[in-house]
């Protein structure tokens, strides 16, 4: 979270900042727990897609001072290290990386398996749904490998059109499923997060992270992703009355304050050390571009011999121009 967040006014961006969180989406975990008890009788968890760490942080403080290495982080990026916690630079779709997580929970399951990974959004709210939709099943299927019976699920999704695909395949393997919007989650956004309790696989089912759980290719006489195709779930809000409006803006005078943690390895990092050398070309409009430097713009492609052009030339200001 640093110099160019998208709103710098919002309140939960303010406290982010003054209370050591990494990024905003902390609050959100702190108020699912206020409102569900994640955290009670947790023993192991695991955030996946887990970069900048504001998730970890919250599970570190609330369960990993217990024992050191009960929380194991999961990204394909590399992460700033955290106290009390694991973290493992893979890919969630590998059985290698399963493999690993159960491997450092010392044989055991899971507890509860987190997930806060987003698509860059386009606002164009279908496309959006289906990407973080392609994002959340890989969360859910290497959950049913490395999750224990009864244990816990939470991930972000879009609510759209199609929402209720989801919830199907969600309560194929999990209990309960409720759609919770914590206070400090947008209200004009069609983000939320669902909390998954009670993980209860079908019966034979065996975890393999080769097949997607939406693509209908199990044996023919294996019927775990049978039943209704939509369903509805409850709606929870999350969070005190009295807790801040992530809507709105907290009134006072921008300040700026450095970030907790920079990134490791951005991959604008590159560009940013190029502007500051003056290396990276200045993108000019045609409005801002005088007519004496015409000729430095890129010229177009060269026609093809076999076609005949007839060019006229029109003398303005001194300056002679092809038309």
């Amino acid at each position: 979270m640093g110099r160019t967040s998208k709103d710098k006014g919002e309140v939960y961006y303010h406290l982010a900042k003054e209370k050591g969180w990494r990024a905003r989406s902390a609050f959100k975990l702190l108020q699912l727990d206020e409102e569900f008890q994640l955290f009670q009788g947790v023993t192991w968890a695991v955030d996946l897609c887990a970069a900048p760490g504001s998730w970890s942080q919250v599970l570190s403080q609330k369960i990993g001072g217990q024992k050191p290495g009960q929380v194991v982080a999961v990204d394909l990026q590399a992460m700033a290290p955290l106290p009390g916690v694991l973290q493992i630079q893979g890919d969630i779709t590998q059985l290698s990386t399963a493999k690993e997580i159960i491997q450092y929970f010392e044989g055991c399951p899971a507890d509860l398996v987190v997930c806060d990974r987003a698509p860059d959004v386009t606002g164009l709210h279908d496309v959006d749904e289906y990407m973080q939709a392609q994002l959340l099943l890989p969360a859910l299927n290497i959950a049913t490998y490395v999750l224990k019976p009864g244990g816990c699920f939470v991930a972000k999704i879009f609510r759209g059109r199609d929402v209720t695909l989801l919830y199907s395949q969600l309560r194929v393997f999990l209990s309960s499923v409720l759609c919770a919007k914590p206070k400090s989650s947008w209200n004009s956004s069609i983000e939320a997060l669902t909390v998954c309790q009670g993980y209860d696989p079908p019966e034979g089912f065996v975890p393999d992270l080769t097949k997607p759980l939406l693509e209908h290719s199990y044996d023919s006489d294996f019927k775990q992703l049978d039943g209704p195709i939509h369903i509805i779930v409850p709606f929870v809000t999350c969070g005190d009355l009295s807790t801040y409006d992530s809507d709105r803006k907290d009134g006072s005078e921008y300040k700026y304050t450095p970030p907790t943690q920079p990134p490791i390895s951005p991959p604008y990092q590159e560009a940013c050390k190029m502007k500051k050398k003056g290396q990276l070309a200045k993108e000019l409009h045609p409005q801002e571009c005088p007519i004496s430097r015409v000729d430095m713009l890129p010229q177009p492609l060269a026609v093809p011999q076999h076609h005949s052009l007839l060019a006229s030339k029109v003398e303005d200001n001194g300056i002679n121009c092809s038309l």
